[in-house]
């Protein structure tokens, strides 16, 4: 009774996380073998079905007892009945034993060769053409593997990586940091859009210093485009002069389509009315595709799959 209560005072909640981090650490190996003496209400029967030594079972429940300061059971002889807390107790195991269960189904699914998950992030501008062939081709060898798609700029799909978030993420530029591996796959020209009524639309190449007097239209900051823009215009000599950021690529076409600048722009899914795209001839105005995974993370066999896949399209990855 001295040691019940000594356990009692230790272990008595108390709102502190680390007690409760305690508590969890003690109880929780022992609630499979408490919910079988519960149902059968026979020690003896419960190790059998469980495939454990009965003296085993018995320190189980007499520990758990112990740790608790509550009697869980009422012993009679061989069999046991639950007690009113044990009733209440083995309420709230049940629930707590079949969400582990339901948790270990889903890994187990998530995992699956056949019909496992991919969690598969890509930047905005690679949602319209790239990820759905991508996916189509892939599919036609892995029919059922599931996919979770998160469309961002490149930073923030970087940090759900980091989080365990994502697998996989198409991003550009291609990410070199200790924690990542990356994979440089390919490389998409950018263009100079300029409305169709500008002094330059009439052109099909242009230097970008010839813009260096023009009003653009940009990605905020924090998206790898919008780095390779004040990149590619600061090597020519000059800072872009910005009159809107935006989030997208197309909403951007559309400002320019306004008359409201000019953009540096990867090719459009579709042509858009109202621009005109120029080549950029100096510098070499391209942005790198790439994919990155987290490093030191073991693959579940459907990412396996699809990294290998993306791999084997290098220099391949975006449409002619």
């Amino acid at each position: 009774m001295e040691h019940q209560q000594r356990s009692r005072a230790r272990l008595s909640p108390s709102g502190d996380t680390e007690d409760m981090s305690e508590m969890s650490r003690l109880l929780a190996p022992r609630l499979a073998y408490f919910a079988g003496v519960a149902r059968t209400e026979h020690v003896t029967r419960a190790a059998l079905e469980m495939n454990v030594p009965q003296s085993t079972l018995s320190r189980a429940m007499a520990r758990l007892e112990q740790d608790l300061g509550v009697d869980l059971f009422a012993r009679h002889g061989r069999t046991v009945s639950l007690t009113t807390a044990g009733r209440t107790f083995l309420a709230s195991v049940e629930r707590a034993l079949a969400e582990i269960e339901r948790a270990a189904e889903e890994v187990r699914a998530d995992a699956d060769p056949a019909t496992g998950k991919v969690a598969f992030g890509f930047l905005h501008t690679m949602g319209a053409e790239t990820v759905p062939g991508l996916l189509h081709a892939f599919r036609a060898d892995h029919p059922r593997v599931r996919f979770s798609l998160v469309q961002n700029y490149g930073e923030a799909m970087l940090e759900r990586l980091r989080a365990g978030e994502l697998d996989l993420c198409l991003t550009s530029p291609v990410p070199d940091a200790p924690d990542l591996v990356a994979r440089r796959l390919d490389e998409q020209k950018l263009r100079l859009v300029v409305p169709a009524d500008h002094r330059l639309a009439a052109r099909r190449r242009v230097r970008l210093a010839e813009a260096a007097e023009e009003t653009f239209v940009t990605l905020e900051p924090g998206y790898g485009l919008r780095r390779i823009t004040d990149a590619l215009c600061r090597e020519v000599g000059f800072k872009p002069r910005i009159a809107f950021e935006g989030e997208e690529a197309e909403t951007l076409r559309g400002l320019v389509a306004a008359g409201l600048g000019v953009a540096l722009l990867p090719p459009p899914t579709v042509p858009r009315p109202g621009v005109v795209e120029l080549t950029v001839t100096a510098p070499r105005a391209v942005r790198e595709i790439g994919v990155a995974w987290l490093a030191d993370r073991p693959d579940t066999p459907p990412v396996a799959a699809f990294k290998k896949f993306l791999l084997s399209r290098r220099g391949n990855l975006l449409p002619a």
